[in-house]
């Protein structure tokens, strides 16, 4: 059994963070969780968490009153409050596990007093996020940022203070390397789903069933919408009668650009309970998802795990997880016309009746392999008190 020297510093709960500490916990080597929330990880012991709810209700507040981007400035402009508190409750020689900007005191302190430090890289490096996403911002002359630049600052400054990369895809692990990090700072891992729900049908692809198109996420810059709705729109010339099923979950980028694509025989849907997505899903044939920037996104990997081919991005992280021409295709960035010819292409082969085999795939993306992968990994480097510094 280990000694209990890690601390995982974040606002609020994630299924990662979640993750994190359960396996820290199980393997004798969680101290703490500092949190703004009011209650803690599930199944991490109550004994294990500090908690700041006052912060968190500020959050919150901003959240039920202000525009989607105001609220989210807010939040992080909460950040150094919560890094401050966080900071007092180090002891010396605390690993500390956090991410972009919540905890960049704790991770001087951290450091200078023996510890060592685990960045969870949810995006991409923050340079390399804000570069590529202010880029995109200024194509569509959206009038804001990608994200508040403090928010930015801060994450860009803490990268001086992080000896570890909790890397979800190679996408992600490539920016870190492209910013000077080396190669034994990336510690790869991936974030678990639960697709006991996600499977495909049972039954046969109805024929009289149109080409169907989905995509379950949100709808933004960020996530390559405007690319989306241009290869449905050169879809559609080629296919007619084409159905292209959306989440009504609409960033406030985008919004002038949906405007232009009202002709579009678009099915609205709004966020449904996992077991009415699962067959939304099933009553589609291909996914499509022309991300900018994802560290690992979810809504491909459910959409994979119901057998639907899906067109992706080398950005979505999700991408790692397709073998070309079996169960999915991977195309540019920002290229309409090539996800319009991989979505005919796939047309063409469901039509004589190919199905995607997925019966690995739930064991790629198990809690169990996170498990075997995130304690190896500290075995490696910080049981044994190997440093690495930036």
């Amino acid at each position: 059994m280990s000694d209990r020297r890690f601390v995982v510093a974040v606002p609020f709960r994630t299924d990662y963070y979640t993750n994190y500490a359960k396996i820290l916990e199980s393997s004798g080597r969680l101290r703490s969780c500092l949190m703004w929330t009011r209650n803690g990880f599930p199944g991490v012991p109550a004994e294990r968490h500090q908690l700041f709810p006052a912060l968190g209700l500020l959050a919150y507040a901003s959240a039920r009153t202000l525009p989607p981007y105001q609220a989210e400035s807010f939040r992080f402009m909460l950040h150094p409050a919560f890094d401050a508190w966080a900071a007092s409750k180090l002891r010396p020689g605390d690993h500390v596990i956090s991410s972009y900007g919540y905890a960049n005191r704790c991770f001087r302190k951290a450091r200078k007093n023996g510890g060592l430090t685990f960045l969870d890289g949810g995006n991409s490096h923050p340079s390399h996020f804000w570069d590529l996403l202010t880029e995109e911002h200024q194509r569509w002359k959206c009038a804001y940022p990608p994200i508040a630049p403090m928010q930015h600052r801060r994450s860009v400054e803490m990268m001086e203070h992080v000896d570890y990369v909790l890397s979800p895809s190679t996408f992600v692990a490539n920016s870190f390397l492209e910013q000077g990090f080396r190669e034994e700072q990336i510690l790869p891992v991936f974030y678990p789903v639960d697709l006991s729900n996600f499977r495909p049908a049972e039954e046969e692809r109805p024929k009289e069933r149109p080409f169907t198109i989905v995509n379950t996420g949100g709808l933004s810059l960020r996530k390559g919408t405007p690319y989306l709705l241009e290869s449905f729109r050169l879809i559609q010339k080629r296919i007619p009668n084409t159905r292209f099923l959306l989440t009504r979950s609409v960033s406030s980028s985008i919004i002038e650009v949906l405007k232009s694509y009202e002709d579009l025989p678009i099915e609205w849907a709004e966020y449904l309970p996992e077991r009415e997505l699962a067959e939304r899903l099933r009553s589609a044939d291909v996914f499509i998802l022309p991300s900018l920037e994802e560290g690992l996104v979810r809504t491909a990997l459910q959409a994979m795990a119901c057998g639907l081919p899906s067109i992706l991005t080398p950005n979505t992280g999700a991408n790692d997880y397709i073998i070309p021409g079996v169960n999915g295709s991977v195309v540019p960035i920002r290229d309409a016309a090539a996800i319009a010819d991989a979505a005919c292409d796939w047309w063409e082969r469901l039509q004589g009746g190919y199905r995607v085999d997925v019966s690995s795939f739930a064991d790629q993306l198990s809690f169990a392999r996170l498990q075997t992968i995130f304690t190896d990994h500290l075995s490696r480097v910080a049981d044994g008190r190997v440093t690495s510094g930036t």
